[in-house]
């Protein structure tokens, strides 16, 4: 899976996006909840209103799986079916021209135009009072750049996608919150950062030999929120060729800004290689992994790991790497308590990009709602060269094929921020590092070091030191030491191995203390 057509780099597309505004001219309903703009007050005019409540979408999906697969529109007219990166950048709007923009409203709603890697057309509705309108594209709900080719569209076209602002940061002003756009991806960031790795509503066929498939989000319907909430509510319809779907995102931004996510999808074929809550990361290089990398930078990634805890309540932290060929592990388990990918390093010094600012970047926590039953955390990482890809995925896999003609729904939450605390006094894997096994001369050893720090106060310096326990799938492990930190007030844990002509090693270590402290369990899966 690499990172798709649908976002060409990783720090400049989804900083440009199309706007909407209202007016006071709209129907009764909608009058109350939008105010003083023309473009998009004309453009819910004139559609008709349209009963709608929490099973609308999904009778919709339910009614197009039993029908053959059509592609969306992906035709647009020929003075922008080919724009450039630059021409679309130019296709802005301005904060006051959002939606709800000169109401008191907790939230704005921005539109993304079509254009450049956005070309399938995407319908937007707005919701109020139980009924829904089409809201119509219109030329006016944008500005344009001098570059961006002339005459403008004047039909339907429809839209790229949504974003959405709130009062995250200070309560007199509303920054961005979360974005919808490209196939199925979103997302969202916590209070002070900036955006990083996606979610997906689905993955399908992920690293499959037949290649992945991507649905897509191809209609919204966005709630009215109320003046008193402090939350956003939005529908979604997913379609592709095995699958459609129907998701209710209830978003709720803060610290952490977090979505309750339900859905409800309708396979068209038995799906045997689907992703249910996935998300998508990028890992170029850190002290664990850094290859040939010649880069001014210690470390480059929107992830470091993959935290899982699992159904028995073990905690287990597996760093990220950046493979020579793609590796897919997979972490069998019964009803999983959550699992993300995280970006645990927060400090600048980590990174020094000033621009990418990395240590802001969000981490993403999945808490399944209910029982997910049997099934796998899989975790895909694939060979990249640059920082413009995705090249990490990580979801849940059920264990059981899901057949054509079903109906399976699913439910979990979200974070995007940082990732969940442990219980006081537990032990994190802050850091992994891997290099040369041997002082001088060429060697296959490899030597591993790995920092644990307490949560909670920092122990005492005479306090009991664990046990640590390395095992291997293969190799040979040798010169195990624990002992204590004093630059962090933690504990360091080093040892060596051999691979012995191995190519693919799976690494554990586990700390054991003489106290009630609990320490994650670390794994790694080592390549040559």
């Amino acid at each position: 899976m690499r990172d798709f057509q649908y976002r060409p780099t990783r720090r400049s597309v989804l900083t440009g996006a199309g706007t909407l505004i209202a007016s006071s001219v709209v129907p009764d309903a909608y009058a109350q909840v939008v105010a003083a703009a023309m473009p998009v007050a004309e453009s819910l005019a004139e559609s008709a209103a349209q009963p709608f409540n929490r099973s609308t979408v999904a009778m919709m999906a339910r009614e197009m799986a039993q029908k053959e697969y059509v592609p969306p529109n992906s035709e647009l007219p020929p003075e922008i079916a080919d724009l450039s990166y630059e021409q679309y950048r130019g296709i802005i709007s301005t904060r006051e021209n959002a939606l709800w923009s000169d109401t008191d409203l907790p939230f704005r709603l921005h539109l993304f135009h079509r254009g450049f890697y956005y070309k399938d057309e995407v319908e937007v509705s707005i919701v109020t009072e139980g009924e829904s309108r089409h809201l119509r594209y219109s030329p006016d709900l944008f500005t344009f750049g001098e570059t961006v080719p002339r005459p403008l569209p004047k039909g339907d076209i429809g839209f790229a996608g949504i974003r959405l602002l709130g009062r995250i940061n200070a309560p007199d002003r509303y920054d961005e919150i979360a974005i919808f756009q490209g196939a199925s991806y979103f997302r969202a960031v916590g209070r002070d950062q900036v955006y990083g790795l996606s979610a997906r509503g689905l993955a399908l066929k992920t690293a499959a030999p037949e290649g992945e498939e991507f649905p897509i989000f191809r209609s919204f319907w966005v709630e009215t929120p109320n003046p008193d909430s402090e939350t956003i509510v939005v529908h979604a319809l997913l379609d592709s060729q095995s699958v459609t779907g129907a998701y209710r995102f209830t978003i709720r931004p803060g610290g952490s800004t977090t979505m309750d996510v339900e859905a409800v999808i309708f396979p068209r074929v038995d799906l045997d290689k689907v992703g249910i809550a996935p998300g998508t990361s990028m890992f170029f290089f850190g002290p664990n992994d850094r290859g040939d990398v010649d880069d001014y930078r210690p470390e480059v990634h929107d992830s470091d790991g993959l935290l899982i805890v699992n159904g028995r309540g073990e905690r287990l932290w597996r760093p990220l790497s950046n493979p020579r060929t793609l590796q897919t592990s997979a972490f069998l388990d019964v009803g999983p308590r959550g699992f993300g990918l995280a970006q645990r390093d927060r400090n600048f010094s980590s990174y020094e990009d000033i621009e990418a600012t990395y240590e802001r970047r969000p981490s993403l926590w999945i808490e399944p709602v209910g029982d997910w039953g049997r099934g796998t955390v899989t975790l895909v990482e694939i060979p990249t060269e640059s920082e413009i890809h995705d090249n990490i995925v990580a979801y849940w896999q059920p264990e059981d094929v899901i057949p054509a003609g079903s109906e399976y729904s699913f439910a979990y939450r979200i974070f995007w921020g940082h990732e969940p605390q442990m219980p006081e006094g537990g032990v994190r894997a802050v850091s992994t590092r891997i290099g040369r096994g041997e002082i001088a001369g060429p060697s296959a050893l490899r030597l591993f070091v790995i920092d644990y720090i307490a949560t909670g106060p920092t122990p005492a310096p005479d306090a009991p030191a664990p046990t640590a326990t390395v095992s291997s799938g293969g190799g040979k492990i040798d010169h195990v030491t624990i002992s204590r930190n004093p630059a962090n007030g933690g504990w360091r844990l080093t040892f060596r191995l051999d691979p012995e002509d191995q190519e693919l090693i799976e690494l554990r270590a586990t700390l054991d203390f003489p106290d009630d402290r609990v320490a994650e369990t670390w794994v790694y899966r080592w390549t040559a």
